[in-house]
């Protein structure tokens, strides 16, 4: 309906322009919206008011124009002009169940809009490959996952991106405590650092590369420990008395090298982050979590892209030593310090594999650019502006979404969400006990950077109170339907139904079509916004008006017209709410 009130706009501007009421050039943005009173009628336009200074008349004057000017349309039954110079349509009651023709014939496409040419890579997840993803991870995989399909939906050509953090000191540490574990499993007695990888799945790892090589890695456990550092030492009050547990952990990385050799301490390391990797996959897949690309810290510093990253910076003025580190000059550019790139070592920083990542990014040619961090990132987000704006890039091509962490609760209590160890709950617990569905849903109920409590009995309960179950089951419910017409000896043949519209004559039946037209506005409006919650409340709301309108109005009954006219109101419904749910990664089940 508002793209046929558009075509009719159009064409009575095109016509002021012919006549020279409006300038030749002139190209006003058309802008219709529903009306919040029924009273002022439908739908309602400003176009007059965007036009008047062009045309150097009032705006009433234009408005009163471009009414006379519009071709004529069974669908308009009255015209006001309203105030200043408002243009409010009323239209024909049946014209708002046309929409079912569209919805029906575009099928699963309804809602989706044309290609746009606009290339968007969303990176999201991204989780250091230390260990499996926890409920955290989840938010911002389901987050994700759907505002991509969002923006895939609205016409952009979206990658899909996960970032391996397979470089740096904690895959280091991991790969250390892998070797240690192995050394365990040999006999050999050690104290485990107190800031080592301490999970069960270290110890299943150092299995594998046990049962591969044997003794082929054994050391003895004094060599390894040799002139190390004392470890971090606490008294019985918490206080430190000794020690430091960096310190202790890069001695205990430094002399695993020297004994491992390269080729022998890469073993442990490709062994911990291919397990690990593997299993992150596998539960993202799981999850129904799906990637375009992998992308590889280590490749940045391979093909030489944080050398260059950082000589870019060198050759733009933006970059000054200091105590033998490389640093870049971030205040420059609105940050609170300047960041190291290159250590008085000659190390990289992570800093600087994120620029060098992100000049990668720009480099592979994505109009634009949209990084999911989790919310502790926040103060990432105007240092890798600044670097690359100093690249010479347009930093307003990246958008950065946070993403809040969530609290479950059960019972009327919150769940502890890691143990002692400080290992959270893994995401896998969490679909085990809640679902795909609900987990997906729930994760994306309100904003990102709002927190999130997970209420995990309502997650599992069949009631209107869980949002997620009162969708499906709306879904389900006509499907059942559909089931029961054979059986009790009625037919339905849409084309038919098409030609019974005036059959639908409840306001609910009204607004209900009316709520089906608007999803494919909702879904632009989700999409450039980053908020997938808009469709899940649309979701809500469809699914309460169908109910509301279903239980009060019989669909299976003998009068021929009102019996198609309510099974065809039942079949859109069904269609768009399959449509959502898919582009939230929740099922739309036909039986529950």
């Amino acid at each position: 309906m508002k793209h046929a009130l558009e075509r009719l706009l159009q064409n009575a501007l095109t016509q002021l322009r012919d006549t020279q009421v409006l300038p030749a050039d002139f190209v006003p943005n058309i802008q219709l919206e529903r009306t919040r009173d029924k009273a002022h009628g439908d739908w309602a336009t400003n176009v007059a008011l965007m036009s008047a200074k062009a045309a150097g008349r009032k705006p009433r004057e234009i408005a009163e124009a471009i009414v006379a000017a519009l071709p004529a349309s069974t669908l308009i039954t009255k015209i006001d002009i309203a105030g200043p110079g408002f243009i409010n349509f009323f239209l024909d009651g049946s014209s708002d169940f046309l929409i079912f023709n569209d919805i029906l014939q575009q099928g699963a496409e309804y809602g989706r809009a044309p290609r746009l040419g606009q290339s968007l890579q969303v990176e999201f997840v991204s989780a250091n490959p230390t260990s499996a993803l926890h409920v955290g991870h989840g938010r911002g995989a389901a987050y994700g996952m759907s505002v991509a399909n969002l923006l895939d939906a609205a016409g952009f050509d979206v990658q899909r991106e996960y970032y391996v953090n397979d470089a740096g000191r904690q895959m280091a540490i991991l790969a250390t405590s892998t070797y240690l574990r192995y050394l365990e499993l040999h006999g050999e007695t050690l104290t485990f650092p107190s800031n080592g990888y301490r999970g069960d799945y270290v110890r299943e790892i150092a299995q594998q590369v046990s049962s591969a090589d044997g003794t082929r890695w054994l050391n003895s456990a004094t060599a390894v420990f040799a002139n190390v550092s004392p470890d971090l030492q606490l008294d019985d009050f918490g206080t430190v008395i000794a020690g430091d547990k960096e310190t202790h952990i890069d001695d205990l990385i430094r002399n695993s090298r020297q004994l491992l050799g390269e080729t022998g301490f890469d073993v442990f390391f490709r062994a911990a982050l291919d397990g690990i990797l593997n299993d992150i996959r596998d539960d993202l897949a799981d999850f129904g979590v799906h990637y375009d690309c992998w992308f590889s810290e280590r490749s940045l510093a391979d093909n030489g892209a944080i050398q260059r990253a950082v000589e870019r910076l060198q050759a733009n003025g933006h970059v000054y030593e200091q105590n033998g580190a490389l640093w870049f000059r971030s205040t420059a550019f609105g940050d609170d310090k300047d960041r190291v790139l290159v250590r008085d070592n000659g190390q990289g920083t992570y800093f600087a594999s994120d620029v060098a990542y992100h000049l990668n990014k720009f480099e592979r040619g994505f109009d634009r650019v949209l990084n999911i961090w989790g919310a502790d990132h926040h103060g990432y987000i105007t240092r890798v502006k600044a670097a690359i704006t100093a690249l010479g890039l347009d930093a307003g091509r990246l958008d950065v979404q946070l993403v809040q962490f969530v609290s479950l609760w059960r019972g009327g209590e919150q769940v502890q969400m890691s143990s002692r160890s400080g290992q959270f709950i893994p995401l896998r617990e969490l679909r085990a006990e809640v679902g795909n569905d609900a987990a997906r849903f729930y994760y994306i109920t309100r904003k990102s950077e709002q927190q999130i409590d997970f209420d995990l009995d309502l997650a599992v309960s069949q009631s209107k109170d869980n949002p997620v179950y009162y969708i499906q089951y709306a879904h389900a419910r006509v499907c059942s339907m559909f089931e029961r017409l054979g059986q009790e000896g009625m037919s339905y043949d849409r084309e038919h139904a098409l030609t019974c519209l005036n059959a639908l004559t409840q306001e609910s039946e009204r607004d209900l079509a009316q709520r089906l037209a608007r999803y494919p506005e909702l879904l632009q409006k989700a999409a450039v916004a980053y908020e997938p919650h808009q469709l899940a409340n649309y979701l809500k709301e469809l699914a309460a008006e169908f109910h509301g309108w279903y239980n009060n109005c019989k669909v299976l009954i003998e009068d021929d017209a009102t019996r198609h006219a309510r099974l065809l109101l039942c079949e859109a419904t069904r269609q768009v709410l399959a449509n959502g749910l898919q582009l939230l990664g929740v099922a739309a089940p036909e039986r529950m």
